[in-house]
């Protein structure tokens, strides 16, 4: 493999209520939002990584192709705390075994345990038993 200088900077999340969406996902990851220039809002960087959230004016259509893949030592308790910020749990994906839930703009994450967990052949999840 070649090396390289190129980084990621940045994940970016087009909404259309910009403020909305950044106020769900600072009060959900502890990142407080920190700036907002033209169509962006902006959540402290961490680790390097910032993620802003950007004006749109065509509300999300279809699955993502990407999407975020946060842990926690209790997801279930996460799930409800998503819930109460205005979140919800996509059960279309329960049949995989990981907790999917959306953010109020639709946007597809996915909760899982701290540490290992086991996969099946099929590439499904069990955790949530």
């Amino acid at each position: 493999m070649a090396d390289s200088s190129m980084q990621i900077n940045a994940l970016i999340v087009d909404a259309t209520d910009p403020e909305r969406l950044a106020a769900f996902w600072s009060e959900l990851l502890g990142r407080p939002i920190v700036g907002r220039t033209g169509p962006y809002v902006w959540l402290r960087r961490e680790n390097d990584l910032g993620l802003g959230f950007q004006q749109t004016a065509k509300p999300k259509s279809g699955k993502n192709r990407m999407h975020f893949d946060l842990t926690s030592s209790d997801p279930a308790a996460e799930q409800q705390r998503v819930e109460a910020l205005g979140g919800r749990r996509l059960e279309e994906y329960a049949e995989g075994g990981f907790l999917v839930m959306a953010d109020p703009e639709g946007n597809e994450f996915c909760i899982l345990p701290d540490g290992a967990f086991e996969l099946d052949d099929e590439g499904r999840a069990n955790y949530l038993s």
